[in-house]
């Protein structure tokens, strides 16, 4: 069965005459794309909303970046249908079949800082009542010492509340689990920062890092901007309920897994969608559409744990829009509720990787 045209119009064709008729991030002459220093005709200012950069970690010119790994042509793991049967069950098992698409809530709320941000320590929330403050929060890396978060930025919705910092002029990227903002200024549970960002490839020292694998979860992240054009060139973070409690697979590096059985879904696995799959053939959101395009060739990488099985978009200064136009997400929502978005993706259709499949070295 062909899309239904009627429906959902072709991909991206029909979002970008949406996308135009919203005009989205970028329509104002005064919008800025980086964060140096403006020249004479471009006012920048604290009140300027920059337009979103791509993640260092996916940019085309970052090679090293796990994120930017072809999967396509890489071999099959023995353990394939059993992995896929697991995943399979756990995205059956809940919110009547369908996994969750993160962008109204438990997203990536990522935000570019322009040069002339200040710089500011964040504070240790103890969220988990550790009862003390963890070394290399203030002392070794310093993860949360002179961070230069932007005045207008926000924590994603949701529980999780990640924040995502880059700062191109220093190349250097946070992000934050549990960030919150009040009169005292900025605090987070845990954290981490990477430094060389657009020649790292992604992963976090020792236990910091916002996401359970000790990987930059935000490179795994859906961009509108992805969407709309229908091109998206990364592995896409995959979060899951049931994770093994022992077991790791290259790149990650721990895990909050709690789950025993002996066919558990190790943090880090990868998958990829069979790329004899006929997409035209399915009746896929448009954003689900992208998402199964992307998994042929990046395919998706379990990063964290959740209630769900979940793909998460990345929301905050993507979303960040003019008074009077509307924001992009809802665009190409296009009415459908995000709980609905990846319905009749083809999660039968995957293969799992070997385990540590990519890591350098001999194996």
């Amino acid at each position: 069965m062909h899309r239904d045209e009627d429906r959902w119009g072709p991909l991206p064709s029909r979002l970008l005459v949406a996308a135009a008729a919203a005009c989205l991030v970028g329509c104002s002459p005064t919008t800025s794309r980086s964060d140096e220093a403006p020249s004479s005709a471009v006012t920048a200012g604290p009140a300027d909303a920059p337009e979103p950069l791509a993640n260092p970690l996916t940019a085309t010119g970052n090679e090293v970046s796990v994120w930017r790994q072809d999967v396509s042509a890489a071999p099959t793991s023995q353990r394939s249908d059993e992995l896929v049967s697991e995943l399979v069950d756990q995205v059956e098992d809940r919110y009547g079949g369908v996994a969750a698409f993160n962008v109204h809530q438990f997203g990536m709320s990522s935000w570019t800082a322009p040069w002339w941000v200040d710089r500011e320590d964040v504070q240790f929330n103890d969220c988990q009542d550790r009862g003390y403050v963890p070394d290399g929060l203030y002392d070794g890396m310093e993860h949360f010492v002179d961070v230069p978060i932007p005045p207008h930025a926000v924590p994603a919705a949701g529980a999780d509340g990640h924040l995502i910092i880059y700062s191109p002029s220093s190349d250097q990227l946070w992000e934050f689990w549990k960030a919150e903002r009040d009169s005292g200024g900025w605090s987070a549970c845990w954290g981490g920062r990477l430094d060389g960002v657009s020649r790292s490839d992604g992963r976090f020292d020792g236990f910091s890092g916002a996401g359970a694998a000790g990987v930059a979860i935000s490179a795994g992240a859906l961009r509108w901007e992805e969407v709309l054009s229908g091109n998206v060139e990364h592995t896409l973070s995959l979060a899951i309920p049931d994770v093994a409690r022992d077991e790791l697979s290259w790149p990650a590096s721990r895990t909050d897994g709690r789950d025993d059985d002996a066919g558990a879904i190790p943090m880090g696995q990868r998958f990829r969608l069979d790329a004899d799959v006929d997409l035209d053939a399915l009746d896929l959101h448009p954003i689900a559409e992208a998402v199964a395009r992307a998994a042929q060739r990046y395919g998706f990488m379990v990063t964290d744990s959740a209630g769900a099985v979940a793909v998460a978009a990345e929301v905050g200064e993507s979303a960040q829009v003019p008074p009077g136009v509307q924001a992009p997400w809802p665009v190409l929502l296009d009415g459908t509720p995000s709980y609905a978005v990846m319905e009749g993706f083809p999660w039968r259709e995957l293969e799992a990787l070997p385990k540590d499949w990519g890591e350098p070295g001999p194996r």
